[in-house]
């Protein structure tokens, strides 16, 4: 059954103009036909078409299921986006599709890319949730520099740096605490500079490392949420 997306389904019962032209214009849904739509909150609806407008689908909900795929961990990824965009809004997509609640962008030291377009993300992030038959849309935040990283507080986290300097850094496997809320920061192509590496470790940030091949950022990120969802579901 084909999924679509609607923040306010339930108080509107109507789909928003982009929705509506997809079911309408694109799958030719008539009225009767039934379909889900998923709010981005939890909330998994079964919805029957009742008037097929291409531009305000109104519907019926039939069925309710709220808190859907509901997960007792939190994962949250930091990560330096890569100068190539693609690249960053292709692990956005797996990440969404493997299981993720926040991503942030963050410009270091090393940084390739200054900036980055949450709203195209979120679309990208959208599409994934849907793809992948979840309800929960991750929070995608706007990218903040080096300095306002420090000011954040993360707490009840465990919180994490992968980074490429030598030292004691141990598998994220070996750390990660089941059933958690997890903080991870992902540096650029260049890794992070030894000072913002000493800054996190002071914020208390553990060192970890994700295995012993030398990463893409995007890789990197993607094998970090992979890694905490794997340690949740054993």
């Amino acid at each position: 059954m084909n999924i679509f997306y609607e923040p306010n389904i339930k108080q509107t019962l109507r789909l928003n103009e982009e929705e509506s032209r997809h079911a309408i214009k694109v799958l030719r849904l008539l009225a009767g036909d039934l379909l889900c739509v998923v709010d981005g909150k939890g909330g998994f609806y079964k919805c029957e078409v009742k008037i097929p407008h291409d531009k305000k689908c109104e519907v019926k909900i039939v069925e309710e299921t709220q808190n859907f795929g509901l997960r007792d961990y939190y994962i949250h990824l930091i990560i330096a986006p890569t100068k190539n965009l693609d690249r960053i809004e292709w692990m956005v997509e797996k990440c969404v599709e493997i299981g993720i609640n926040e991503i942030s962008f963050i410009h270091t030291r090393y940084s390739e890319r200054k900036e980055i377009k949450t709203i195209r993300t979120e679309r990208i992030a959208v599409g994934a949730m849907k793809q992948s038959l979840k309800a929960f849309l991750p929070k995608i935040n706007e990218m903040i520099t080096w300095k306002e990283f420090l000011k954040k507080d993360f707490p009840d986290s465990q919180n994490m740096i992968a980074h490429l300097e030598e030292g004691e850094r141990k598998l994220i496997q070996q750390i990660a605490e089941p059933k958690g809320k997890y903080t991870i920061l992902i540096g650029p192509e260049g890794d992070f500079s030894p000072e913002e590496i000493n800054q996190a470790l002071e914020k208390g940030f553990v060192p970890v490392t994700l295995g012993e091949s030398r990463l893409r950022t995007e890789t990197a990120g993607l094998v970090a949420c992979h890694t905490l969802n794997i340690i949740n579901q054993l």
